[in-house]
């Protein structure tokens, strides 16, 4: 039975590269799977610094512009956090909702 294969395939090296091409790549526990896994979540965290990164990027800019603008910083205020000055009112009106 041994004589039917070619002799390539019956090479020591060529069985010991083969098992060892076979066990790295399903086997062990950097497999292709998971590698392709990992760069795949890798993506995405990258994805997910840069929005990150524009965010705060954003957000510095408004707490500048807040900062240097005393009439902007109490537009924010009032509409946001539903700040008064004294002696004043201030009405929420919340729209109703259909059913």
């Amino acid at each position: 039975m041994l004589k039917r294969i070619p002799k390539v395939f019956r090479n020591f090296y060529f069985v010991t590269t083969t098992l060892f091409l076979v066990w790295m790549l399903f086997f062990d526990a950097n497999d292709f799977i998971t590698q392709y896994q990992m760069s795949s979540k890798l993506s995405d965290l990258e994805d997910a610094k840069q929005y990150y990164l524009d965010k705060i990027a954003e957000v510095q800019k408004d707490r500048k512009e807040l900062m240097s603008n005393p009439e902007l910083l109490e537009k924010f205020a009032r509409e946001k956090y539903l700040m008064k000055r004294p002696n004043e009112e201030v009405f929420i009106i919340v729209p109703k909702k259909e059913e």
